[in-house]
């Protein structure tokens, strides 16, 4: 008796919970000025929580500097014995890329702040990963932008320009001006990137988890499915 006495209780309790979440907003209707704050608020949480320790690696580095006209270059700049510089410059650019993502914290909070929301209740129906999608489709070029000199600050202060330099010569000779070769604008678009999906995976969680909802207007906003 003991033995189906406990499950029993668990599942209570969970119903129990759920219910007194779910009742707490029983009479909530939501509307469009608090699903764009619940949407701002959200967004927000996600580009200021966490941190980016990792996320730019060698391979990733590498694919954002050589897109793929220049990739087909890569094995020309290993017969020029740049194998050494590259790994590191990249390692260097790493850390300077991690650099710039945190100081771009107020950069994507303040595009947040002033992003105008038009069908904000859609955004919170659609679930997923709607409202990073709408703020890279909205204001991304924008902060990718706002990103650049932030980036630049950072690859002078890693003296970082000289490398880059010597990196891609043979490169300018093989291509010419096909590409845009510009270290601070390539990585700013890595670094904006990378903000992105840290908010992506934040959005997510608190669509979720009752727990990451940190505000009452997240927990009226998500507490139920609105579709």
């Amino acid at each position: 008796m003991k033995r189906l006495a406990v499950p029993f209780l668990s599942l209570f309790l969970l119903l129990s919970a759920f219910s007194c979440t779910s009742g707490r907003f029983a009479g909530y209707s939501l509307n469009e000025r608090d699903a764009a704050e619940a949407v701002r608020q959200l967004l927000q949480i996600g580009a200021r929580e966490g941190s980016l320790s990792g996320a730019f690696s060698k391979e990733m580095i590498l694919t954002t500097l050589f897109p793929e006209p220049i990739k087909k270059a890569l094995n020309t700049l290993n017969q020029f014995g740049l194998t050494s510089e590259i790994d590191r410059f990249t390692t260097t650019l790493s850390t300077a890329a991690e650099k710039t993502a945190a100081n771009s914290v107020p950069i994507f909070v303040n595009g947040i702040s002033g992003m105008r929301l038009s069908d904000a209740v859609r955004i919170i129906k659609t679930g997923g990963t709607s409202a990073t999608d709408y703020l890279r489709s909205s204001v991304g070029d924008s902060l990718r932008r706002s990103i650049v000199p932030v980036m630049q600050t950072t690859i002078d202060e890693y003296k970082l320009t000289e490398q880059w330099d010597k990196i891609i010569q043979p490169v300018k000779g093989l291509l010419g001006n096909r590409v845009k070769l510009d270290l601070a604008t390539l990585m700013a678009g890595a670094v904006s990137e990378a903000m992105f999906r840290k908010i992506a995976e934040k959005e997510v969680q608190i669509r979720a988890d009752e727990k990451a909802r940190t505000s009452v207007l997240l927990q009226k906003v998500f507490s139920r499915n609105w579709k």
